[in-house]
């Protein structure tokens, strides 16, 4: 009989970042946690998630039994017995949910102190809970996401890739997809628009074939599917720290990560792309939605260096 592993994550909060949102849903956060599934390919892995992130989940080959978390969800599972619980999420009402759950063997992640009111974290996700609070820790951060994330769980990141269930349309009829949006939480993550302008039309003067995410209609800006097949629709993707970034490593597309406020070096791009960020200052990374200083740092990032990147990778392009 196969083991039973319930992950619970929901995107609520982000898994390497101390403020905790309940309202709004981190889908490249919960993208960029599947690799952990194949350290539970031998398992019947159930998972827990808000219903916005369906499209990324279902299909999964890996996910056995994929949940919505709601009142229902909640009465189930804790009448239900796994073999090991892991909890991705420090929302304290999802943490004390998550400690209710019977769990045969051992338990993982946040957990609810019934003292403070607040989550803390098991012995394996102490480095995690550490990395996620402390800016300090977090600037000095050498690992990538997916190496504390095994760490969490007692194992060892071998290069597992994303796994992304939802298989989108397989024509390419771009040569390079421009997302160029971010969420409400990280406006300090977007490359300014005259940036974006004058990479596009360096581009097109260069010949290649362009698709640009705030030129798109309503269905690619509001419906996840559409926006997969978009995404799917280049061989290149130069992106904002945001969903589209992990969406693209997802597909196995190039990816060129424009990034500033937030830490690089948390993104491995599996030897498909690289991440781009203007010249150390020593503010970087701040983790801020608002500048502090009044000059975002990703007005310093060159276009005309995205374009020479760009032109490279395509020019290598299997």
């Amino acid at each position: 009989m196969k083991n039973k592993i319930l992950i619970i994550k929901t995107g609520y909060s982000e898994i390497l970042d101390d403020r905790n949102n309940s309202r709004k849903v981190s889908l490249g956060d919960i993208l960029r946690t599947t690799p952990l599934l194949y350290h539970f390919k031998d398992s019947s892995v159930t998972w827990v998630t808000d219903n916005a992130a369906f499209p990324l989940l279902e299909e999964n080959p890996l996910i056995h039994k994929l949940l919505p978390y709601d009142f229902t969800t909640s009465l189930q599972l804790e009448a239900e017995e796994f073999d090991k619980v892991i909890n991705l999420e420090k929302i304290p009402g999802i943490c004390a949910l998550s400690d209710k759950i019977k769990a045969r063997r051992n338990r993982y992640g946040f957990t609810f102190n019934s003292q403070t009111g607040e989550a803390e974290a098991y012995e394996g996700a102490y480095d995690i809970l550490a990395v996620g609070a402390d800016p300090k820790l977090k600037k000095e951060n050498k690992k990538h996401f997916q190496e504390l994330l095994f760490e969490m769980v007692g194992a060892k990141w071998n290069g597992e890739k994303y796994i992304l269930g939802y298989k989108p349309k397989e024509e390419k009829t771009y040569d390079i997809v421009l997302n160029t949006q971010v969420g409400q939480k990280w406006p300090t993550k977007s490359w300014p628009i005259e940036h974006w302008d004058m990479l596009e039309e360096q581009l097109i003067k260069k010949g290649l074939k362009v698709t640009r995410q705030d030129k798109q209609c309503k269905e690619v800006l509001t419906n996840l599917y559409s926006y997969m097949d978009w995404i799917n629709s280049a061989k290149l993707i130069v992106s904002n720290d945001s969903l589209g970034l992990h969406m693209g490593i997802a597909m196995n597309k190039k990816v060129i990560g424009l990034f500033g406020p937030t830490p690089h070096k948390e993104v491995y791009f599996y030897n498909r792309g690289e991440a781009i960020y203007p010249q150390a200052r020593e503010c970087m990374p701040c983790f801020n939605g608002i500048c502090a200083v009044g000059k975002n740092c990703m007005n310093d990032i060159n276009p005309k260096l995205v374009a020479n990147k760009v032109k490279d990778y395509l020019k290598n392009e299997n």
